[in-house]
């Protein structure tokens, strides 16, 4: 302990003097994207010209591709190199022993650039894996384009969007029987577009841990009175929490416009045609197993690679069956088959989610892992709740699914002014 303290008695005499000596104020610059580097790069006087070739060298990606073939690694690897980045592969990919590896590449933008140039001219598959780093890259920086529906343009990226939780259900776990009648249903649901929600999510049946299947006409009986008065009597937004086919077009034939789909359209149904034919958005949210198993032992080798590996073959379905690329909407999906552990996990790397080029949807209002984290019970989640709505924003999602929309849409606006910029009063928000 005494080498420890003397050790830093030490360096603290050191920057003293350094600093009386010579006061320069060196610090590491957070500048996480190219408008970063380009901003300090002019700020101090750097040329238009020489901002422009050297943003990108400012910029560092760690980009991570799986399952790809020896040999196509072992070049990626080399042309890594050859361009000043670095490349890791498994040991025991040197000695050809193995069909595929995961391939973790380190670089800044301007390495990669001139690397994905160089594979696209390869064969053994590279020019496809080159288009993918590429696209992962921008999706990264660029983020997804706007989306439009229920008469209205949502802008990604220039702010988040609140979505209110509307449960016409006596058994959900946060607000079960609270809002299950028409009437009262439609106080709450304009009671969140007062308080600033965007969007209002009904669900007629319960999807939480242990939660039984719903009849088909039970479920329409809870949704359809509350869809119709507010499409006919509101201009809100309308989302339908629902995996089943027969809902959705029920919903969305009175006036329902975005299908909130817990399966990934692998529910009851044809789901996928139902959303194609309607050209309606849907949010395609990662579960493992059904709600009355899904939080029995879940495990996970790698849980962000797998969630993402699922998002990413559920929207190339989801585009198979004709359902537009604009039109989805991605949902990791906390809680759903998922530890505290694993659900922390996802919401610390949520950034990664990026890469997929579609809007992200968050929905951690009042979850049992803000629960066992802070010990409390469901009607005490709320401040929780507002540091994974700041910690998701700041890490990238568009869409946060909520209970206390007053609450959050404050969360999410101070948020949004540290994270995205304050463009003064007239700033988006609840137009």
């Amino acid at each position: 302990m005494d080498n420890v303290h003397n050790e830093q008695v030490c360096r603290s005499d050191s920057c003293k003097k350094q600093s009386k000596a010579c006061r320069h104020d060196a610090r590491v610059a957070v500048l996480t994207c190219k408008k970063d580097v380009e901003s300090e790069l002019l700020r101090m006087g750097v040329s238009r010209a020489g901002t422009d070739i050297m943003s990108s060298k400012g910029v560092f990606r760690t980009v991570v591709v799986r399952d790809v073939p020896i040999k196509a690694a072992l070049i990626i690897k080399q042309e890594m190199l050859a361009k000043g980045g670095e490349a890791a592969l498994p040991y025991s990919a040197a000695g050809l022993s193995m069909e595929s590896c995961d391939l973790l590449l380190m670089g800044t933008l301007r390495q990669y650039e001139r690397v994905v140039a160089t594979l696209l001219l390869q064969p053994f598959g590279l020019p496809a894996i080159a288009k993918q780093i590429e696209c992962a890259l921008v999706n990264y920086d660029k983020g997804p384009e706007s989306m439009s529906f229920g008469g209205r343009t949502f802008l990604c990226g220039e702010r988040t969007y609140i979505m209110g939780i509307l449960n016409v259900t006596p058994d959900s776990f946060s607000d079960g029987g609270e809002h299950d009648t028409a009437d009262s249903a439609f106080r709450h649901a304009m009671d969140m577009l007062e308080a600033g929600a965007d969007i209002i999510d009904i669900g007629g049946e319960s999807t939480r841990p242990g939660a039984d299947p719903l009849p088909v006409d039970e479920e329409l009986q809870r949704v359809l009175p509350i869809v119709e008065r507010l499409a006919s009597q509101t201009d809100a937004v309308i989302s339908i929490d629902t995996y089943k086919a027969e809902v959705a077009e029920r919903c969305l034939d009175f006036g329902a416009h975005i299908i909130n789909d817990v399966s990934a359209l692998r529910g009851y149904g044809d789901m996928a045609s139902v959303i194609s034919r309607y050209n309606a958005p849907v949010v395609l949210m990662h579960s493992k197993g059904r709600p009355t198993h899904m939080q029995a032992d879940p495990t996970y080798e790698c849980v962000v690679r797998e969630v993402y590996g699922f998002l990413a073959e559920r929207m190339a379905y989801a585009c198979e069956r004709g359902i537009s690329p604009c039109n989805i909407i991605l949902d990791p999906g906390i809680g759903f088959g998922k530890t505290p552990q694993h659900n922390l996990e996802i919401m610390r790397r949520l950034a990664e989610f990026k890469s997929l080029g579609r809007p992200i949807l968050m929905g951690t209002s009042r979850k049992s892992t803000i629960g066992k984290v802070l010990q409390k019970p469901v009607q005490d989640r709320i401040w929780g709740t507002a540091a994974t709505v700041a910690m998701a924003i700041a890490a990238g999602a568009d869409i946060v699914r909520v209970h206390d929309v007053a609450e959050m849409a404050m969360v999410a606006r101070m948020t949004d002014a540290i994270i995205r910029g304050w463009r003064g009063e007239e700033d988006g928000h609840g137009s």
